[in-house]
């Protein structure tokens, strides 16, 4: 296995939904042990420690979109940290709600573009998230990151998008819960789709080897998103935006397998954990485990862990 350089950052995002307890992400992953992780399979790592978001104007909340602004400090810091991190290693962000990608996927863009390859994202999630401002009802922010970084008009008063990542590198699996907007929107689009249906019909190894093929195609560089609802919540309790369905632990961990076996990722995203509502840990421990499998982690080498 090929030893890397593996840079924490901390991002305590709680600006994109108005359920708060993402702040305390990066540290219940540090709690969990994700250093040690990562360290036992012969990786370097590097903590960059928290960071806050690039000064903004106070957010009154007035309108329908929360904490708007402060959302646009952190995609502009984000996106800097992106950036820089990944000339010198593979950036892991620990979250924090998911608005944090439209700061860590738009920096991860620019890198790319800066060494002239192209980036491709891997999308773990229940949800599309490709809202824009204007279409969501919510007005939640963390339901727009794809919109932003694929280049959706509406994201007013944002850095700007330099590199949007092209609709046809983008791949979402885990889909069960999408409204009317964001499907319509969808439906216009080049977006890969993968739903619970079609990974119960078909298997949850073809879509994402196939993808993963064309990323090697293109010598692209990889973002993964995973989301922690992604995973069922009957394994991974601890997030706001619970969608029963969701994939098993065998599942997650064969993704993970697969994305270190094909040795593209060249960052990722670990979001919305809310260990404000776990149960002892486990849904940490679990993203934990989920990103040492991503990073070399084999069946025979997982920690037994007890939760009583």
């Amino acid at each position: 296995m090929t030893s890397q350089h593996c840079i924490l950052i901390g991002a305590p995002v709680d600006s994109g939904k108005r359920r708060a307890g993402c702040l305390m992400g990066p540290d219940a992953y540090r709690t969990a042990g994700i250093t040690e992780a990562l360290q036992s399979l012969g990786h370097t790592v590097e903590d960059l420690g928290n960071q806050i978001p690039d000064d903004h104007v106070e957010d009154t909340n007035e309108g329908v979109i929360f904490a708007r602004n402060e959302t646009i400090g952190w995609t502009s810091r984000l996106a800097k940290a992106a950036e820089n991190a990944l000339e010198r290693g593979m950036p892991v962000f620990l979250g924090g709600d998911h608005s944090l990608s439209l700061g860590s996927v738009a920096g991860a863009a620019n890198h790319a573009a800066k060494a002239g390859r192209p980036l491709f994202v891997l999308w773990l999630d229940a949800h599309t998230d490709f809202h824009t401002p204007q279409t969501t009802d919510s007005g939640n922010l963390h339901g727009t990151p794809v919109g932003y970084f694929t280049g959706r008009k509406g994201f007013d008063g944002f850095p700007e998008v330099v590199n949007p990542v092209p609709q046809e590198n983008v791949c979402m699996i885990g889909l069960r819960s999408v409204d009317t907007q964001e499907r319509l929107a969808l439906e216009g689009s080049s977006i890969l789709t993968h739903d619970m249906r079609h990974i119960d019909e078909n298997g949850i190894a073809g879509p994402l080897n196939r993808f993963l093929e064309r990323v090697a195609q293109a010598n692209g560089m990889l973002h993964v998103s995973l989301d922690v609802d992604f995973l069922d919540p009957s394994v991974a309790p601890a997030v706001g935006t619970t969608v029963p369905g969701g994939a098993t632990v065998r599942e997650a961990h064969l993704v993970c397998e697969i994305l270190h076996d094909s040795g593209l990722m060249t960052s990722l995203d670990l979001v919305e954990l809310n260990p404000f509502l776990d149960e002892r840990g486990r849904t940490a421990h679990l993203m934990v485990d989920l990103c040492a499998s991503a990073l070399g982690r084999r069946v025979f080498d997982r920690p037994t862990r007890s939760y009583q």
